[in-house]
């Protein structure tokens, strides 16, 4: 079958109205409708195409042209159901994607991990603030336009599906793999934040993922490397980890991701991940909550899925569990070889299969696959880059900044006055130092890496005398803002000695870093701006130039000193 043809032809019967019609329905409520394109596709694929529907392969645009034919040459010959997107740029994605939709007999339903919009994987695209900083935000209302605009820009670029938001409940502030990617630790600020960048991004089109079901908030274990074990109980599971979920499921969520832990209260099998789960993704998400939307796996070439169930074998019970899309097999033609074989010997039934396949060709035709997909390749950069996009990002930022000590005193802090302002962890001059310096005209700016040792730190001392007043600045220049920013002992001291004078700071790194710094409790003024962007850096200086007033709420709890909710 030429279905190429046949989506012009189903445009020709059902008319553009249909078009119109699908997007103002949700993709729960066009799953639950009689669907004639839909049924159509199904009727006219084989049992091993429509196995295929199931796998979701990786691809990205800063690989050599080889990977990106070798990609293509899998969407051509198992006729796979969709892409993950990585790395890459927006107008190679573009050109990629239209490319590869030439390739595929049925429309391919493109994916990317976006929690904080396309900057996550793509160069020259807009990155939002992270979901800890979010978590700040007291005006929901910024959150669900950020989720409009996401939506816009994926799809631009030719993508149907945002693996986001992060629902998880990040009570745990050792986790090594979600922190900041979290709104926080409290269930009812997580859920109230995800439902409006949710309800931003499907009212914009854009099909979501809830991540990671049952909840990954509270691990020491990252699920890219080991097998992490959740050992609480099934009640404080569901009043907790669960609470995000059912909340936003009742909200009409279209997707969930599971993800990849040994949870004995819920399912006692000895090393069992919850993806591959039956009574996890069938059990408690589909039935006992009655989610009846997407369930996509999390990566299955992860340790924590392949490191007990090799050789394809997790490919099987993946989909015996319940997930309709299993993402980034280690080997996709291996997968549907192995599924293929687990249905004819009677261990899968073709209903089974059939019912994903029906949610995944729902989902393509919720997003326009119904007719042959076109995306315009001129311009992309430019139209991913809207200016209100950019003024929005320094809205959230404004929005997050969070005063924990001294609201009163910053006011007190005159443009005028000689002021020296210190930047730590960073050799060059900040943002933060040069947009002070545009409002206090007497500034003098001092600099002190990571690495920062006595001496250095004494001849800025000796400098300090001649100041009336002083700000400091925190910023942790990793690529992500996780705990452990690496400061000199001479540097903490530094920290520690200036915080009993009248100084204040701010710190540009995740709020769990100030655990380590002894002596921040005793300052006089002490601003959260949670990581290092420059927008971040901005809004902390125009909160020290009085044009911006902080309201953000602390998303965490750090120690006795700085808990959730504080924010003067």
């Amino acid at each position: 079958m030429n279905f190429k043809k046949y989506a012009v032809l189903s445009m020709l019967v059902f008319g553009a109205a249909t078009q119109v019609n699908a997007q103002q329905k949700s993709y729960l409520q066009t799953l639950a409708e009689p669907n004639a394109w839909v049924d159509s596709v199904l009727n006219k694929m084989s049992k091993r195409d429509k196995v295929a529907q199931m796998f979701f392969i990786r691809a990205l645009t800063n690989a050599d042209k080889k990977y990106e034919d070798s990609v293509g040459k899998v969407i051509r010959r198992a006729r796979i159901g969709g892409l993950v997107f990585f790395q890459g740029g927006p107008g190679r994605q573009a050109n990629l994607t239209s490319t590869y939709q030439k390739n595929a007999r049925v429309p391919l339903l493109v994916t990317l991990d976006g929690e904080w919009g396309l900057g996550m994987r793509l160069d020259s695209t807009v990155s939002y603030p992270y979901q800890m900083a979010l978590g700040a935000v007291q005006d929901t209302s910024l959150i669900y336009k950020m989720g409009l605009e996401v939506a816009k820009d994926f799809k631009r670029v030719g993508m149907h599906m945002n693996l986001a938001p992060d629902v998880d409940v990040n009570n745990n502030a050792g986790n090594p793999v979600i922190n900041y990617r979290s709104f926080g630790e409290n269930k009812y600020n997580v859920a109230a934040k995800s439902e409006a960048y949710m309800r931003g991004m499907q009212d914009g089109g854009l099909l979501v993922s809830l991540k990671h079901f049952p909840g990954h908030g509270d691990t020491d274990v990252d699920s890219h490397h080991d097998l992490p074990q959740l050992k609480f109980t099934k009640a404080r599971l569901d009043s907790l980890e669960l609470y995000p979920f059912k909340h936003l499921i009742a909200k009409g969520a279209s997707g969930v991701m599971i993800a990849h832990m040994n949870i004995p209260s819920l399912d006692n099998t000895p090393n069992l991940p919850s993806t591959l789960s039956k009574p996890i993704v069938t059990g408690l998400l589909k039935e006992e909550l009655g989610f009846k939307g997407i369930i996509i796996s999390d990566a299955m070439e992860m340790k924590g899925v392949v490191k007990f169930f090799k050789d394809g074998e997790a490919d099987v019970m993946g989909i015996e569990a319940g997930n309709d899309i299993l993402e980034l097999s280690e080997d996709t033609r291996r997968g549907i070889k192995l599924v293929r074989q687990a249905v004819k010997s009677g261990r899968i039934s073709m209903e089974r299969i059939d019912e994903s396949v029906r949610k995944i060709l729902t989902a393509k035709y919720y997003a326009g696959l119904n007719v042959e997909p076109e995306i315009k390749l001129e311009n992309v950069a430019a139209e991913v880059n809207r200016p209100e996009s950019h003024a929005l990002v320094q809205d959230l930022a404004n929005a997050s900044m969070t005063m924990l000590r001294g609201k009163q005193f910053i006011k007190t802090f005159d443009k005028q006055k000689r002021t020296a302002v210190i930047s730590i962890g960073t050799p060059g001059v900040t943002t933060f130092q040069h947009s002070l310096a545009t409002q206090y005209t007497n500034a003098v700016m001092f600099t002190l890496d990571k690495n920062a040792n006595a001496n250095a730190i004494a001849k800025v001392l000796r400098e300090l005398g001649m100041f009336d007043q002083v700000i400091i600045g925190i910023h942790d220049t990793r690529t992500r803002p996780g705990n452990g920013m690496p400061l000199s002992a001479d540097l903490k001291m530094f920290i520690k000695n200036m915080a009993q004078k009248n100084t204040a700071f701010a710190v540009f790194a995740n709020p769990y870093n100030l655990a380590s710094w002894s002596g921040l409790e005793n300052s006089k003024g002490l601003l959260i701006a949670y990581q290092k962007e420059d927008f971040m850096q901005k809004a902390a200086a125009a909160v020290f130039s009085h044009s911006v007033e902080p309201t953000g709420k602390l998303p965490v709890s750090v120690n006795t000193f700085f808990k959730y909710g504080d924010g003067e």
